[in-house]
């Protein structure tokens, strides 16, 4: 299990609609282990999704609000309810906007060994099933930005105003 280099926005792998998993095998619990292993590692963590990591398939892991795990191929069903906080991502480190969610959120998918997962939050949590599954899309939290600040947010992304590896090196 490895700590596996995050994808940076600019990434084509970052705006590709993932790929179902079919096959629950070694190499599905390897990738699950990597995933963990890079979101523990993460600073301000919440959530890692394989695209993140350069795999174009439907997994990602999930640390928030005392609920760690995994899930593969999810499906969200999501409350009427909004709830409305600052939101960053992994993959456009050191910025963070106010970003519109759901307040309530149930995924359900499959675990790594082809078993049946549900998984059901709010507040945090639920942003963080959102922004994950999002991510398997091909989604960025920037796409539900709208009018002023999605234009500031997409300002600072083209003057690379975050925090990126490539910058520090």
């Amino acid at each position: 299990m490895t700590m596996r280099p995050i994808r940076i926005i600019g990434d084509p792998v970052l705006r590709t609609a993932c790929e179902p998993v079919t096959s629950f095998d070694t190499e599905l619990r390897a990738l699950v282990a990597d995933l963990m292993d890079t979101l523990l590692g993460a600073p301000g963590r919440a959530g890692v999704a394989a695209p993140q990591i350069g795999v174009p398939v439907q997994v990602f892991v999930y640390d928030a609000d005392g609920h760690r795990g995994h899930m593969v191929n999810p499906t969200l069903e999501l409350s009427d309810e909004p709830q409305d906080d600052d939101e960053g991502c992994l993959s456009i480190p050191g910025l963070y906007f106010p970003t519109r969610r759901a307040m309530h959120a149930t995924a359900r998918g499959i675990d790594q060994h082809g078993e049946p997962l549900t998984i059901s939050g709010s507040g945090f949590l639920a942003r963080a099933l959102q922004h994950e599954t999002d991510h398997l899309a091909g989604r960025l939290y920037v796409d539900t930005l709208r009018g002023d600040v999605r234009r500031r947010a997409l300002r600072e992304i083209r003057a690379g105003r975050f925090d990126s590896p490539r910058r520090r090196a």
